[in-house]
């Protein structure tokens, strides 16, 4: 029972979390997958929740049962909580408590609730501190910097720790297991590389010895596992350890943990193996029941037939019985009726004086014959059915006494019924003190666990990880937000270890940056939310910096990095607390001349392309290509021809090479064309800081990506030891063993960033010390005549081609392709596209489809210019040319057979063209991704246009109805139809909803609008 006034700090914890519940609901859900669903329909309303049903064209299985938030399409504030599943019929059923579904809703949107994980914890807040409780305030409080804990050095952690003089550990890491193994609390800052993991596995060794049990705890289940794989290969010698010693709640993710202790660790298959006996004994008994089972239901089938048979025979010998009786009244009636006509044929006809009396006599004796024949004729009847029916029973006496026979043979020598009830009881009683024992033994495999491993969300949502927990030790805690760490501290009877790093990736939270929360709200969620347990007891100052605190320890030396991938390190997030490297110098890498040095800068600034998207460069990409493409030439990474048994142990390309980018754009372009350049192995190379967390690779890429748009991001808006900026950077330098490859638009982050940000010294380190290298070093710089001369691999390597160039180029790229031609070009200029109409002209001839993009002509700022616009147009079409119109579009791009790609300021059918550099790319996927990036950039109204009334009368009358039709807008109603802005990917939804209809002339779906209201149609109007 919750009590009516809850101690420090719960109440504000509580309040932080519900802020996280309320981000949550309130935002957008931008990375969420999201169900669109359509054609809604109201079933029902009772008590406050509403019953929806709902089409759906892709559903997410994993929605089924989970929990989901729901919005109208169009929506834009706070998604509603509600439960959904996915009927037989493939539609979708929605139910949601809330006021304003209790109406129908025509299309919403679903998606996963991401704050189920906060309520889980609201709940175990709301027992914090009370009898239901297991949270322990005291140690719980460790975590603010509250109480007066323990802090001591063990004398001699010998008799703890195994081998403990001998121990490859520096003095700092040996202070860190010395204080752990005598204090109450200890604070473990382990930076990148710095053996973190080791020391943690030798506190647990050393608290295993002193007789505690362990609770070890990391925010994510990866994190768990490769701790939990250090902690085995220390303990695994311990008595007890094949039998649970250690163990795992949870899933295991890790595949080497699997592989080496899996059946060691896994409280399921220790379990089965534990209960061998006991399950052979328990199939034993239930074979037995079910065989007992069965010749009991012989017995019943035995008794029925018997039974069916003895009825059977009464039946037949009272229907015998019947059809003689029947017989007899027959033979009755038929002489008494013998005997009346005997009488009447001697009274014979009426005559004379006494005729009337010898007329009723007659009648008389006619009617009583008439009746004797009806009782005979009754009776012969009812004799035949009686023999009819006896004579079926007989067919079915003689059946079953066949049946009846087998069954008495199939129960020869078996017991009686009676014992075999008895039997059966017998047996279940068995079988029920068996899977008692059953239960027994997964207690008491429980109970023998000294070390249980698990993920800090698991620990907080489970009422029992552990009989009793002593020892609460909680890796990577900067990345644990500060109610969870709360109470997974509060689970530690007598012990708390807190270790991680606060200058890696934080914890993930919505509340401290919330837009639609208050000022205030944001703030308390920074001070009871987003803080990690560090800061939170006081061991970091306002500005980032590391406070001295016995309660401490810093490990000071890194074993990862080579010294000057440490230097950058250290420059950018350890300046106040600087590491030393305890490795050597060597590259473990094979020698090659692409990449020799241990820290590189590729300087992208003079092959920047502008645009509008600071979240991909494909600059950058090509550059990340290009370097691959070394390293396999140089055989440090596989080619993609290579077989699998020529791939020796860890020299795979992930196990090599890592390429990280701050946004998931880039991630995704990167993957994507890597695989479809290199082959299948090479997709797993690139990932976010974020997914990068825990990990290391001899050569990492670091895509800053950053070089088009306003400015360069969110990822490097932050500064100081502090933000969010340096958090990421440090993970993302400090995964390098041996060789770090900084790929960066140099001029374009400083123009953009202070001079004190972190990233502003990154670049002034590299520029120092790392070795430099320009973008065309690495991308070639080419000319148009070069292309007919290359072969297929190099034509396919991404290139740069100078402004006098490009157009001859281009010429050859039209001239072979085979499928398809896409122009992007927003002007269109009378030179240009006279010249290019008859390049396309011949490729639409033979068969290839050429598709113009434009500015629709009314969007010209003159009439005349509408004119001349629209001439351009025809022009166009007459040499067999698909226009597209996309109003007020800017997008200069070219994209040949849905493979190659021209990047960079092509107005190929304008006056003005490209004045710098332009890039040549065979990539489909980047092509994919170029096309979607345009097809967002569609603006969903025109623009206003003060001609648009008068246009038709402005053009000839060929081209006014042609551009008469096309200048209908989204919303218009002409001739009776409601003119609607559908997207393609909403084209079947629009046709069910509310039955649209394409027209073809202004390339718009439209319904009836007598029919359908605009509030029907709300989802696809301006």
């Amino acid at each position: 029972m919750v009590r009516a006034v809850q101690p420090f700090p719960i109440p504000q914890l509580l309040a932080a979390v519900r802020s996280e519940i309320a981000a949550e609901w309130r935002g957008d859900g931008k990375d969420a997958e999201k169900v669109s669903l359509g054609s809604g329909r109201l079933v029902s309303t009772e008590g406050g929740r509403a019953e929806h049903v709902f089409t759906c064209l892709k559903w997410i299985p994993a929605l089924n049962g989970a929990k989901v938030l729901i919005r109208p399409s169009q929506a834009r504030g706070t998604w509603t909580p509600a439960e959904a599943s996915r009927m037989p019929d493939g539609k979708v059923r929605v139910v949601v408590s809330g006021p304003e579904w209790g109406r129908s809703v025509a299309n919403a949107q679903l998606r996963r609730d991401d704050a189920e994980s906060w309520a889980v914890m609201a709940r175990s807040l709301e027992t914090a501190g009370t009898a239901d409780g297991v949270v322990r305030l005291e140690s719980a409080g460790w975590i603010l910097g509250q109480g007066n804990p323990r802090v001591a050095r063990d004398p001699d952690p010998a008799r703890w720790v195994a081998g403990w003089p001998g121990l490859n550990l520096n003095a700092r890491q040996r202070q860190a297991v010395e204080q752990a193994l005598a204090s109450e609390v200890l604070f473990l800052w382990g930076p990148p590389g710095t053996g973190k993991t080791d020391v943690v596995g030798h506190i647990i060794e050393g608290s295993v010895r002193q007789g505690l049990n362990v609770l070890f705890l990391a925010p994510t289940k990866v994190a768990v596992d490769q701790a939990l794989e250090r902690i085995c290969d220390l303990m695994r010698a311990e008595p007890g350890f094949a039998d649970g010693l250690v163990q795992r709640a949870g899933d295991i993710e890790l595949l080497s943990l699997n592989e080496r202790y899996g059946d060691q660790v896994d409280t399921a298959q220790i379990t089965a193996r534990m209960s061998t006996q006991l399950d052979a004994a328990l199939a034993q008994a239930v074979q037995a029941l079910s065989e007992t089972r069965s010749v009991i239901a012989l017995h019943d089938e035995a008794a029925t037939v018997e039974g069916e048979l003895a009825r059977a025979r009464a039946a037949r010998t009272a229907d015998a019985q019947a059809a003689q009786v029947a017989e007899a009244d027959q033979l009755r009636a038929e002489a008494h009726a013998a005997q009346l006509r005997l009488k009447i044929h001697r009274t014979g006809l009426p005559k004379g004086v006494f005729a009337k009396r010898k007329e009723l006599q007659l009648a008389q004796l006619q009617g009583e014959a008439a009746q004797a024949d009806a009782v005979a004729a009754g009776a012969r009847a009812f004799a035949a059915d009686s023999l009819f029916r006896a004579r079926r029973t007989a067919v079915t006496i003689e059946d079953l006494q066949g049946r009846a026979a087998a069954a008495r043979a199939r129960l020869a020598g078996t017991s009686p019924r009676p014992a075999l009830a008895r039997q059966a009881e017998r047996l279940q009683e068995q079988i029920d003190g068996l899977d008692k024992q059953g239960r027994k033994i997964q207690d008491t495999v429980r109970a023998k666990c000294r070390v249980m491993g698990a993920t800090v969300a698991k620990a907080i949502q489970s009422r029992k990880l552990l009989d009793r927990v002593d020892v609460v030790v909680m890796d990577e805690a900067g990345m644990v937000n500060l109610p969870s760490a709360w109470l997974a501290a509060g689970l530690a009877g007598k012990r708390l270890v807190v270790a991680g790093d606060f200058r890696q990736l934080p914890a993930v939270t919505k509340g401290d940056s919330d837009p639609k929360a208050t000022e205030a709200e944001r703030g308390h969620s920074r001070q009871w939310t987003a803080r990690d347990p560090f800061r939170a007891a006081g061991l970091v100052d306002p500005r980032g910096r590391v406070r001295v605190d016995p309660r401490l320890v810093a490990l000071d030396t890194q074993y990862r990095m080579r010294a000057p991938i440490c230097d950058l390190v250290n420059t950018v997030a350890y300046p106040d607390a600087r590491l030393a490297t305890g490795r050597d110098d060597r590259s473990r890498i094979p020698f090659n001349g692409l990449i020799d040095a241990p820290v590189i800068l590729v300087d992208t600034s003079e092959q920047r392309i502008i645009g509008s998207d600071h979240r991909t460069n494909t600059v950058n990409e090509a550059v990340v290509h290009e370097i691959v493409r070394g390293l396999q030439h140089e055989g440090v990474l596989p080619g993609r021809k290579w077989d699998q048994d020529e791939i020796g142990r860890g020299e795979g390309p992930a196990d090599r090479l890592g390429v990280i980018a701050p946004y998931r754009d880039q991630v995704r372009a990167l993957q994507g064309s890597l695989k479809y350049r290199f082959g299948q192995g090479y997709e797993g190379l690139v990932d976010t800081v974020h997914r990068f967390q825990g990990s290391q690779r001899p050569v990492v890429i670091l895509d800053t990506v950053a070089g088009a748009g306003k400015g360069p991001g969110y990822f490097y808006e932050g500064a100081g030891l502090d933000s969010q900026t340096c958090r990421l950077l440090n993970v993302a330098l400090s995964r390098a063993q041996d060789h770090l490859v900084v790929v960066s638009d140099v001029d374009h982050l400083r123009r953009h960033l202070a001079p004190h940000s972190e990233v502003v010294r990154m670049l002034d380190h590299l520029g120092a010390h790392a070795q430099l290298i320009s973008a065309d070093q690495l991308i070639p710089t080419r000319g148009a005549d070069q292309l007919g001369g290359l072969s297929e691999e190099e034509l396919a390597r991404p290139a740069f081609f100078p402004a006098d160039e490009v157009y001859r180029a281009v010429e050859w790229d039209v001239a072979h392709a085979t499928t398809s031609v896409e122009i992007y070009c927003a002007f269109l200029d009378p030179r240009p596209v006279a010249k290019w109409s008859a390049h396309f002209a011949a490729r639409t001839a033979a068969g290839v489809r050429v598709v113009v993009h434009t500015r629709p002509a009314e969007e010209q700022r003159e009439s005349a210019a509408v004119i001349r616009h629209q001439q351009r147009i025809d022009e166009l079409r007459s040499a067999g040319c698909e226009v597209d119109f996309r109003e007020r579009m800017h997008e200069k791009v070219l994209i040949l057979d849905d493979t190659v790609l021209w990047h960079g300021s092509l107005n190929l059918l304008a006056n003005t063209g490209p004045t710098d550099l332009m890039m040549r790319l065979t990539d489909p996927t980047s092509c994919a991704r170029v096309g979607r990036v345009v097809d967002r950039a569609r603006k969903d109204r025109a623009a206003w246009n003060p001609r648009a009334a008068s246009f038709v009368s402005s053009t000839s009358a060929a081209s006014s109805a042609s551009a008469g039709a096309e200048s209908i807008r989204p919303g218009a109603v002409v001739a009776g139809r409601l003119y609607l802005n559908v997207p393609f990917a909403e084209k079947d939804d629009a046709k069910r909803a509310v039955g649209a209809r394409w027209d073809s002339k202004s390339r718009l779906w439209h319904v009836d609008a007598e029919r359908v209201t605009r509030e029907q149609a709300a989802r696809w109007l301006p």
